[in-house]
């Protein structure tokens, strides 16, 4: 057997298994792709000659037994390879974090906020940080800067420590344990934040992949804003002059804006669309705050 022979049929049995995806692959040939190549410590863009070859009965054997461990344990891909990607940046995952696929990478990447940025961005907040990886981005995106790295959870500050060490950013990634803003010190030019975000209903309905993940960073509350209501009442003393928040807040589009109907936003293209990322001025922000007194 070839090892596209072997991707197929791990393919197909992932299908037939119906397990879910989204945490760094969309389809089951690319799941069982991913996780044939990683088990036989193969490259991603291996050469057509090596994906040729005959595989021995062990290999066929060891990529069968980590496709069955995906199916019977229902986790996502990256906590059995303990490795995500993100714009082809390579970070480290278990279960202590949330798998990285925020939609704000692809905007660093893009340069899509760059308007809202200039010489005066020197400081950036990576809030609800989760293993680091949007916060490692930044810092590679904006050399110039100093990052902060913030969360809740220490367990998942401790998956952040691991990524910002890897790649070489503990000069300029300073990593805090906050709850939301208030242990966060100081005023940022720039914000991102990728928060707990999932209402209620959605949470009661995700698959098992979804719910083997942090709770603590999924859950929003029953309209997936209470973590969002907070951030944006004490954004402000945490935003200097220029700066900008960039909020992701997934498909709860409707929500948002049913809870911040006077707020001024401008909505950003990602590859899901326009109503999965947002950015807010800290002056629209001021100026909210303003109309509620």
């Amino acid at each position: 057997m070839t090892l596209p022979e072997l991707i197929s049929a791990c393919a197909a049995q992932l299908t037939s298994a119906g397990v879910s995806f989204g945490h760094g692959t969309t389809d089951a040939h690319d799941e069982a792709a991913w996780l044939t190549l990683w088990q036989l410590d193969l490259p991603l863009d291996s050469d057509p000659e090596t994906l040729d070859r005959d595989l021995t009965h062990d290999e066929i054997q060891a990529v069968h037994a980590l496709i069955n461990q995906r199916i019977t344990t229902r986790k996502p891909a990256a906590y059995l390879t303990q490795e995500a990607w993100l714009l082809g940046v390579p970070f480290y995952i278990d279960e202590r974090s949330i798998v990285p696929r925020s939609f704000i990478a692809e905007l660093l990447a893009e340069g899509s906020i760059d308007y809202w940025l200039g010489p005066h961005t020197q400081r950036v907040l990576d809030l609800c940080t989760g293993n680091g990886s949007l916060a490692v981005l930044a810092a590679m995106t904006y050399p110039d800067t100093t990052v902060v790295g913030a969360d809740l959870s220490n367990d998942a500050l401790a998956v952040a420590r691991i990524n910002v060490d890897r790649h070489g950013l503990a000069s300029r990634i300073s990593l805090v344990h906050s709850d939301g803003l208030q242990q966060v010190p100081g005023q940022f030019d720039l914000i991102l934040c990728n928060p707990p975000y999932v209402c209620a209903a959605s949470m009661a309905a995700l698959p098992a992949e979804f719910q083997a993940e942090p709770e603590l960073a999924l859950a929003g509350g029953e309209d997936g804003m209470d973590f969002v209501r907070q951030l944006l009442a004490q954004a402000p003393e945490h935003m200097t002059s220029n700066a900008v928040l960039v909020l992701e807040i997934g498909h709860e589009r409707a929500h948002f804006e049913n809870a911040f109907p006077q707020l001024e936003v401008i909505w950003l293209e990602t590859t899901a669309g326009e109503d999965q990322v947002l950015l807010v001025t800290s002056q629209a922000l001021r100026q909210l705050h303003s109309l509620s007194l």
